[in-house]
């Protein structure tokens, strides 16, 4: 046997080792609302992606996309991830949901979880946070802070997420300060800093010193730091940079350790269609930070409220509490169930306006 031949030999049995290797490695996709630089909600889904990457090391293989916009564009990057080979892909946004099913139907080999959705396959999981309870500790501070009694909300589309959210916020806010309103503007998107910060611009005009977000971006914080003596709160991520103030706490998603359990599942085989809905109390839901410009008594009686809540001592959602029309809706004692948290569509008594349609 010549040496060339050996050569040959020896480098088809490297490659054959090499394309083996790359074979067992899991990949794992994951699909973006908006660009990983966001600073909120899709910045902490790829902090998630990173931990993946750091906990599994070569085991793994990671790709993503981001940017991507709801509807048939979703449709068509969730099958492009999955023909290029991917094992698990995660679809970040609620308006992925029906993409999602689809794709899923045409590749029943491969895994899917989509976030914030409800329905499901037997190939396809669903995952969510409770960040209604996150909003419920940001209320009391929301209530202590204002001057004007005022509280701008900035939402991103009536779905049941984001109705909670706000009625989870009110509810707290009213109970430290009986004479707080809210004055709520609905942007119809998740990321667009401009619309947001027009948005933060425009509750800020109205009276509003306190401003809370269900959208992604930093900009309702640069319109308030701009405009002085307003305060506002990290949405999804901690936005650190307009610490101490506005920012005064945040929400922070702590996607990391749920995306490397759903991994290894798939590594090991034991990867089941689940629906999983975690809080403050599995760490999914994270309140960041209170700083400085927060009264110390105010920082406690918070931080005792996420205390509660993550022992499952308090539930946000306990009567008595009434519908926006008046009627009952909860009993004294009585906690909401969580079929009513997912659909709910209407505002709790108080909140002034009406749920776009």
């Amino acid at each position: 046997m010549t040496f060339t031949r050996l050569l040959t030999g020896a480098a088809l049995a490297l490659g054959m080792a090499t394309t083996a290797i790359a074979e067992d490695k899991t990949k794992v996709g994951f699909i973006y609302v908006g660009p990983i630089g966001d600073g909120g909600y899709t910045y902490e889904h790829n902090q998630g992606r990173l931990a993946v990457e750091e906990h599994f090391g070569d085991k793994v293989e990671t790709v993503y996309q981001e940017s991507v916009p709801e509807g048939a564009d979703a449709e068509r990057a969730i099958t492009q991830m999955a023909l290029q080979g991917a094992d698990l892909i995660f679809t970040t946004s609620f308006g992925f949901m029906d993409a999602t099913v689809n794709t899923a139907k045409k590749f029943p080999k491969v895994k899917f979880e989509h976030a914030t959705g409800y329905k499901r396959a037997d190939n396809l999981s669903t995952y969510s946070a409770r960040f209604y309870e996150g909003r419920s500790v940001l209320g009391v501070i929301a209530g202590h802070m204002t001057k004007t009694n005022k509280i701008g909300y900035i939402g991103s589309y009536p779905i049941p997420e984001v109705i909670r959210g706000i009625n989870a916020a009110y509810i707290e806010a009213k109970k430290v300060n009986p004479d707080v309103e809210f004055n709520i503007i609905w942007a119809y998107t998740w990321f667009d800093p401009a619309k947001e910060a027009d948005a933060a611009t425009a509750l800020i005009e109205q009276g509003n010193d306190v401003i809370l977000q269900h959208t992604d971006s930093t900009a309702p914080s640069a319109a308030a730091k701009a405009k002085g003596d307003v305060i506002t709160f990290g949405q999804a991520s901690d936005m650190a940079e307009y610490k101490p103030e506005p920012r005064v706490s945040s929400i922070i998603d702590n996607w990391g350790p749920y995306y490397i359990e759903r991994v290894q599942a798939v590594m090991d085989g034991t990867w089941e269609s689940t629906d999983t809905w975690a809080g403050i109390d599995d760490g999914m839901v994270v309140i960041g930070e209170i700083t400085g410009p927060v009264p110390d008594d105010v920082k406690q009686e918070a931080l005792a409220m996420r205390d509660a809540i993550a022992s499952g001592e308090y539930h946000p959602f306990t009567g008595p509490l009434n519908k926006q029309d008046g009627s009952e809706w909860l009993k004294e004692g009585e906690t909401a169930d969580d079929a009513t948290l997912l659909g709910m569509n209407f505002y709790v008594e108080g909140i002034k306006g009406d749920i776009p349609q």
